[in-house]
């Protein structure tokens, strides 16, 4: 699992060890990666971690190749790396835009392409890319939405593609969800009047969305209780309305 040592894959990857999966995470700072890997072990289950950054040349390849490894079989994947570089669409530059996409659908490509050969052998094989609200509703930073409209469009095509390996591929799109040290944890905090009015005109139930919320999503789609899913764009958002705010 990519992204995996904070938010929300840290916490799916808690719960699919907790389901009973033996897990394989990656950090590029070694202190984040140790707590994680230290918190996973309580759960009994076998923990594989890797230090690196996924968007060094081979870097993603080498984790899979690693996790494989110390594993003994892949079944799953989950590609949790995203991001955004630059501001506003008038203020980004084309690199802002590359670097935008290759933290995201590229990263994603990397993974299910080196972990194809490994899922291919498996009889329940499951891929899942997180992407976001934004994937699918206008909002601000045009690169992100972008990027992560390219992961669920992704998806959809290789469900397709790699059904003769019996690979399934999905993805998850989260809404915004509040976690203490996250983005909306921060902007809660510095911005509390903002973001409270953004709770109270987008979200119906009156809050944010928990961990706990998507990461139970995800264990799911990688289950074999969701065998017949495959292709879905599956939205945890609680009915938001608008992705985000402009910042």
């Amino acid at each position: 699992m990519t992204g995996s040592t904070r938010g929300i894959g840290r916490h799916t990857a808690l719960t699919l060890a907790r389901e009973g999966c033996d897990v394989a995470v990656c950090g590029r700072t070694r202190e984040t990666l140790d707590d994680a890997v230290t918190a996973l072990s309580t759960t009994g289950r076998r923990v594989h971690g890797t230090q690196v950054d996924l968007l060094e040349t081979g870097g993603v390849e080498r984790f899979v190749s690693e996790a494989a490894a110390a594993l003994g079989r892949l079944d799953v994947v989950v590609a949790n790396v995203g991001g955004t570089f630059g501001g506003n669409f008038l203020d980004t530059r084309p690199e802002d835009w590359v670097k935008t996409f290759e933290v995201n659908l590229v990263h994603a490509v990397r993974v299910i392409q080196a972990a194809a050969p490994h899922l291919a052998r498996s009889d329940s094989a499951s891929v899942v890319i997180v992407a976001s609200i934004s994937g699918s509703r206008p909002g601000p930073r045009a690169q992100y939405g972008v990027a992560k409209a390219a992961e669920i469009q992704l998806a959809a095509s290789l469900s397709r593609e790699l059904a003769p390996q019996r690979i399934r591929v999905n993805t998850v799109s989260p809404g915004s969800i509040l976690w203490e040290g996250g983005s909306w944890h921060r902007r809660a905090t510095t911005m509390p009047d903002v973001i409270a009015r953004f709770v109270e005109r987008e979200f119906p139930w009156g809050r944010m969305g928990t961990l706990d919320e998507v990461a139970n999503v995800i264990t799911f789609l990688c289950s074999p209780r969701a065998s017949w899913v495959n292709g879905a764009d599956v939205v945890v958002d609680g009915a938001q309305g608008q992705p985000s705010i402009r910042l």
